[in-house]
Parts: C-alpha cells; sequence; structure tokens
C-alpha cells in the first residue's frame, strides 16, 4: 500500500491495529448476550417500543464487550452516563413544549452534565434523545424512564460484562480487574522502561484539554511495551561502579535500589563479578552476587540520595 494510500486511511481515522479474530469473536458473543439480557427487561416494562429504546444499549454494548478497558465503557460511565441522560431528556420532554428544541437541549445538556459529572459515555446522548421523540409511551413514563428501563437496563448490561469478561485475564471488566491482574502476573511482565510519575501523566493530559478514551493504566502499559524489556535494552556494563547505587524503576512493591559493594573484574563474562547490597525497596537490607552482564539486565538507571529521595542520573553524567 502506497503512502498516498495509507495517508487517506489515517485522514479518515480507519483503525489499523491488529486485533486477533479470537479478540473479535468474543466481542460479538458478549455483544449478542448483552442485549439479549437487556431486550427482556425493555420489552417487560415498554412492550413493542423495547426495540427502540435497547438502540442506546446497543451502543454501549459495543463499548463494553469491543473496548472493556476504555475509559467511556467504565461502570460509572455506563451507569452514570445513562443515568444523567434520561433525567436531562425526560426533563425537557416535559418542560420544553417544542419538540426540535426540545431534543437538541436534551443532547446538549446531557453532553454537559456527564462532562462535569466525570461520567461520559456516548450512548448517553441517544437515551436522552429518545426520551424527547420516543413518543407517548416513553413519555407517559416521566421519571419513570430514568429507573425503568434505562437505568436497570444499564445496570443488567454492566453484570451481564463483568460476569462474561471475567474468565478473560486481558479484558477483564472493569478495568479495575484487568490491572489487579497484571500486578500480581508483574514477575513475568517486561523490565526495564522509565517510569512515568503519576502527576506528570495527569499534567501531560490536561494539555490536551480534551477527553482522551484511554485510561491511565492502560497509557502506562502502553508505553511500558513499546519501550521495550530488559531483554530488549541493557543498562550500559561500563557504566557499573564499585559504590554507586542503581534502580530497577519497578513500581510499587517491585521498586528497589542495590549499592556495589564489591567487584572482581575479569574479562571473561562468566567471571566478572559484582556484590551488592539492596539498600532501599523490595528486599531491603539484604545482598547477592551477579555478572556484570546480570546486573546489567536488571538496572534501568543509576540512582543518587537526594535528601529524603532517589533521583535518577543521566547516563551521560
Amino acid at each position: 500500500m502506497g503512502p498516498k494510500n495509507w495517508s487517506w486511511l489515517e485522514f479518515l481515522g480507519v483503525e489499523v491495529n491488529p486485533v486477533s479474530h479470537h479478540e473479535r469473536l468474543i466481542s460479538t458473543l458478549g455483544g449478542f448476550l448483552g442485549i439479549l439480557g437487556i431486550l427482556g427487561i425493555s420489552h417487560y416494562f415498554l412492550g413493542p417500543a423495547s426495540l427502540l429504546i435497547v438502540a442506546s444499549m446497543g451502543a454501549s454494548a459495543v463499548l463494553l464487550f469491543a473496548v472493556p478497558h476504555g475509559a467511556l465503557a467504565q461502570p460509572w460511565a455506563v451507569l452514570g452516563g445513562h443515568t444523567v441522560s434520561a433525567l436531562v431528556g425526560i426533563s425537557c420532554a416535559l418542560l420544553i413544549p417544542h419538540e426540535l428544541l426540545a431534543a437538541s437541549l436534551a443532547v446538549g445538556l446531557a453532553i454537559g452534565a456527564m462532562y462535569y459529572l466525570r461520567c461520559t459515555h456516548p450512548p448517553g446522548g441517544a437515551t436522552a434523545l429518545f426520551a424527547v421523540v420516543g413518543g407517548d409511551t416513553i413519555h407517559g413514563l416521566g421519571y419513570q424512564y430514568v429507573l425503568t428501563p434505562v437505568m436497570l437496563n444499564a445496570m443488567v448490561l454492566v453484570l451481564i460484562a463483568v460476569l462474561f469478561n471475567y474468565p478473560f485475564p486481558w479484558r477483564r471488566y472493569p478495568a479495575y480487574l484487568a490491572y489487579r491482574h497484571q500486578e500480581q502476573q508483574a514477575k513475568t511482565e517486561a523490565e526495564g522502561y522509565s517510569p512515568i510519575a503519576h502527576a506528570d501523566l495527569v499534567s501531560a493530559l490536561s494539555q490536551i484539554d480534551s477527553f482522551i478514551d484511554v485510561t491511565e493504566h492502560d497509557l502506562l502499559k502502553i508505553y511500558e511495551l513499546a519501550t521495550g524489556g530488559a531483554d530488549q535494552r541493557h543498562f550500559p556494563e561500563d557504566k557499573i561502579h564499585l559504590g554507586h547505587f542503581y534502580s530497577n524503576a519497578k513500581h510499587g512493591a517491585d521498586w528497589s535500589v542495590r549499592q556495589i559493594v564489591d567487584a572482581s573484574p575479569s574479562d571473561d563474562p562468566e567471571k566478572d563479578m559484582l556484590v551488592y547490597k539492596v539498600v532501599a525497596g523490595l528486599g531491603r537490607r539484604s545482598s547477592g552476587v551477579q555478572t556484570r552482564a546480570e546486573f546489567a539486565h536488571w538496572v534501568v538507571h543509576e540512582v543518587i540520595r537526594d535528601e529524603e529521595n532517589w533521583k535518577r542520573v543521566p547516563l551521560d553524567e
């Protein structure tokens, strides 16, 4: 494919990230089961109109089962987004006699309300709109529309998403469960990336000044995978010196700082040995012996003590 074609794909926003057929089939099955579950609830409360109210829930199903880790698909976004949108929509329907104006205001006000309540969920716009244009059946429900079917359907859909996605560790829902699984499997994951402080990440996102449909944890995971692990990049062995301190730059309980306390240099890599002691973090007050190559495999960067904190030392110093 030539550069010209590729530029058009980028312009149109065509998704090019590789996703396995297995993952696509799981999402398809999840969407089917999710809608099957809420169709029964909607039909019970609305009868023939149930197919119309499910329209916004169908859009939610796409998010919950196709992108379960997306910020727009998390439980608060789904439950809060649909609920506040339904509340705004039915209020506009009851208080504003002009349907076109009521419908337009319903969607606009729902977007603003979701933004301020931090529960932005695109299908909520359809929920607000349908409260106005859904006809006499919806209008007859009044504010009952907020509770049944909207809140009830949203709760059912979230529950199905939790149960359906749980057997798949890489896509457990809500995203928090997937992160917990990843933390438990941390010893098998790649090492050697430079960490991003939470404050720095928040600051960077605020400078974009637009809603980003990806969670902070996923951003960090993407960065970790993109920058490569210890198998792809080692700390320079000639930068490891006696008496200096080094860190693995891990997060949380896995973070550690070691000091080189003795060395036995050799031209043979198998005999070029280092003795270290752990001075902070995981394994503190313990010691060990490694080859220089093994130690370089563990190290991410050199550090120095700066009052109560450890400060990274650039490699060119």
